[in-house]
């Protein structure tokens, strides 16, 4: 297998990258962290490529990477996230926004659009990293829970559209885990006892998501309980 990873130096994207370096995947590791990333690199024997995906050229460069070293590409797991911290009141702050909204939603739309030659080439799989705030509201946070809303929305309108092609899309939903992401929060957690994922579950959740045969699922992770498909009520239709 050949696999691109954004967001692959550290946390979820790097526990994957683990793991599939073991089952002998041959590996991209795309992220803006230079130290981090050239460093995972030389353990796994991967190549590293920088790469802002919020930039539509790094997502082209990082795809052209891996089908330069190995020949073309399988796996397109676009993981890169941020939070933002701020609200829409006084609180707004436009370039965390911007930020958050380029990383979050654009570095999805610009990885499936960077990839999607590749991908048809080999009938590959996109795994898109959302989350559960993607399914509920997220209060301190509402501009990071509407990029995941965002991020679920665009996996299951693009299912069917890439079927034919013989592409899978999926959508990875972990509540908070143990990343760099949590910031100031993991203290609030801590003190309202809510449970911290160990990246180690949401990574077999990716697995139990890639061996699936299932397009277009949002995979929820959640402390406690069997990871599976989130199952979407029907909408009512016109009478």
């Amino acid at each position: 297998m050949i696999a691109l990873i954004t967001g692959g130096a550290n946390g979820i994207g790097a526990a994957v990258a683990w793991r599939l370096a073991a089952d002998g995947a041959q590996l991209v590791l795309a992220d803006v962290n230079e130290a981090a990333g050239s460093a995972l690199a030389a353990e796994l024997g991967a190549v590293y490529v920088r790469c802002d995906v919020s930039v539509l050229a790094d997502n082209e460069a990082a795809v052209a990477a891996a089908v330069s070293a190995y020949g073309g590409l399988d796996l397109a797991f676009l993981n890169a996230g941020v939070t933002t911290g701020c609200g829409l009141g006084e609180d707004f702050d436009l370039a965390a926004y911007r930020r958050a909204m380029g990383v979050n939603l654009d570095g999805v739309v610009f990885g499936v659009h960077a990839a999607l030659p590749a991908l048809t080439a080999s009938g590959g799989t996109i795994v898109a990293t959302a989350s559960m705030a993607g399914m509920i509201g997220v209060e301190s946070d509402p501009v990071y829970s509407a990029s995941k809303h965002a991020v679920i929305g665009l996996v299951r309108s693009l299912a069917g559209q890439l079927a034919p092609a013989g592409i899978r899309v999926q959508a990875l939903c972990p509540s908070f885990a143990d990343t760099a992401i949590l910031g100031d929060n993991r203290a609030l957690l801590a003190e309202l006892g809510f449970p911290i994922l160990p990246v180690s579950e949401v990574a077999d959740t990716f697995f139990q998501l890639l061996a699936s045969e299932g397009t277009g699922e949002c995979w929820f992770v959640i402390p406690g309980r069997e990871s599976a498909p989130f199952a979407f009520r029907r909408l009512p239709g016109p009478r």
